[in-house]
């Protein structure tokens, strides 16, 4: 049996700030249990449901000596659906409201967390083949795997894989600061290692050091070896593009699953959609206020309100899609122009748009199920999730093709008949706008095919298990393992 370890600073359903928790706390389940021992190990944040800590078990505790002081590290242990979680403890560390917060911090906790996360290992006794790394937060455990552990009889064979979830947060400060942070020696301070535009990156440390890497979708892989994506590693990406691969994320089809969806109004499946599915759009648009119409064609949004999800192509048209017979719904929280952008065209078009600005995972699910379709006009979108769970529910993505929206997302093609959303390729208010508007003609004048559309979209399998596949394959190509 093999046995792989993913270390993250996050995972569903004890902390979750982004699409990465939701990878690190589903993916593990998804695989054959009878040839893979995965394990995962997050920090113990005290912002975790009091609930939860205190179904954890105490499992052992040590001193480590980091930044000349000897620190304490706990290991905790709770088993959820099957899978083992180890937590670190650290209150001086983890004991803040939230999971981050000052960046400077944030880089001295993290390199705190990857050095104990390899070092509780002898200490439980568990020694993967395979350390299955998450984001610039455990982005020094490939590297410490090629450093002071890798003389270690316990680590010496240890494989390290490295996902990027999303290339723009890196792990930046000065070379000195990193330098004292993570405890490595001048050597690795070089424009080929950690050194990136003089200053210390540890992202950039993670790839260099990898034994693969992956990242959430195919066509992400690609974009980030080309500079408008690269984030400014678009060289080392095509350096290191024969260890990288492209694994799509899915989503858990036991949580988003409208034939027993819980939050939802009216449970239906792709054989009654038609008749069923209508229910929960007269129930969502009572409940906020909208005219009640089952024949509007509604439009969702459930997103973080900030430039990269193409919220800025939005403000550009909103007034005029807003002269349309549409419904527009939002779910959110992010930048405060975004914000109350929203809320001014929620006062104005009161029946005709929505603006929720907080998060809920209720009334996300309400959405999904309620709306016709699903605007997401990103401007760059590594895997995306929100798509995979609008197709789930028969709501049609209208997406730019970017990233996992556009592995994800077929266009409809009305003379092969074929498709799934709807999709635009530049990045372009205007353009968007005569998507949106081709899909509210097909819905409104082609119902018969839209009725397909929805019926083939809820028929795709965006689920864990052919991620975990792939990941699989992967663990086993690994030399050594």
């Amino acid at each position: 049996m093999k046995k792989i370890l993913f270390v993250a600073s996050e995972a569903v359903p004890f902390v979750k700030t982004g699409g990465l928790a939701d990878v690190v706390g589903s993916l593990p389940k998804c695989f054959q249990k009878e040839h893979f021992d995965i394990r995962v190990m997050v920090p113990k944040y005290l912002c975790i449901k009091e609930e939860l800590r205190n179904q954890m078990t105490y499992i052992n505790h040590f001193y480590m000596d980091y930044l000349d002081q000897s620190r304490y590290v706990g290991i905790l242990q709770y088993v959820h659906e099957g899978i083992t979680f180890y937590f670190i403890d650290n209150e001086s560390y983890f004991g803040g409201p939230k999971p981050y917060g000052d960046w400077l911090y944030d880089l001295e906790k993290f390199c705190f967390f990857s050095r104990a996360a390899l070092s509780a290992l002898p200490v439980i006794g568990f020694q993967p083949e395979v350390v299955h790394c998450h984001d610039w937060q455990t982005a020094l455990i490939p590297i410490l795997l090629k450093d002071r552990f890798h003389d270690g009889e316990f680590f010496c064979n240890m494989k390290s894989v490295f996902t990027i979830h999303n290339l723009k947060f890196q792990g930046v400060w000065d070379v000195k600061t990193i330098q004292r942070l993570t405890c490595l020696p001048d050597y690795y301070f070089t424009p080929d290692k950690l050194e990136a535009y003089k200053d210390g990156n540890l992202l950039k440390g993670g790839i260099v050091y990898a034994d693969a890497i992956t990242t959430v979708s195919e066509t992400y892989a690609k974009e980030i070896q080309m500079p408008f994506y690269g984030e400014g590693l678009d060289g080392l990406m095509r350096a290191r593009a024969g260890s990288l691969r492209g694994i799509v994320n899915g989503i858990d089809y036991d949580e988003f699953d409208p034939e027993n969806d819980t939050s939802i109004v009216q449970n239906y499946n792709s054989k009654n959609v038609q008749k069923e599915k209508g229910k929960n759009k007269l129930a969502l648009q009572k409940e906020l206020g909208l005219d009640q119409d089952e024949t509007r064609f509604m439009v969702g949004i459930v997103s973080r309100l900030t430039d990269q999800k193409g919220l800025d192509l939005i403000q550009c048209v909103i007034d005029e899609l807003c002269q349309d017979k549409i419904q527009l719904v939002i779910l959110g929280t992010g930048d405060e122009r975004y914000e109350n952008m929203f809320r001014h065209y929620a006062w104005k078009y009161p029946d005709k748009v929505s603006a929720n600005i907080y998060y809920s995972e209720a009334m996300s699910h309400k959405i999904y199920a309620a709306c016709d379709a699903f605007l997401m006009p990103s401007l760059f979108e590594p895997c995306g999730l929100s798509q995979l769970m609008a197709l789930r529910y028969g709501t049609l993505p209208i997406v730019r093709e970017t990233g996992g929206l556009k592995d994800t997302v077929e266009p409809y093609n009305i003379y092969e008949k074929s498709g799934t959303g709807f999709s635009f390729s530049n990045y372009n208010a205007h353009e968007m706008l005569g998507i949106i508007r081709y899909a509210e003609s097909i819905f409104y004048d082609k119902n018969k095919e839209w009725n397909v559309l929805v019926c083939r979209a809820m028929n795709k399998d965006f689920s864990w298990k052919t991620s975990a596949m792939k990941y699989q394959e992967l663990y086993d190509w690994l030399p050594g393992c």
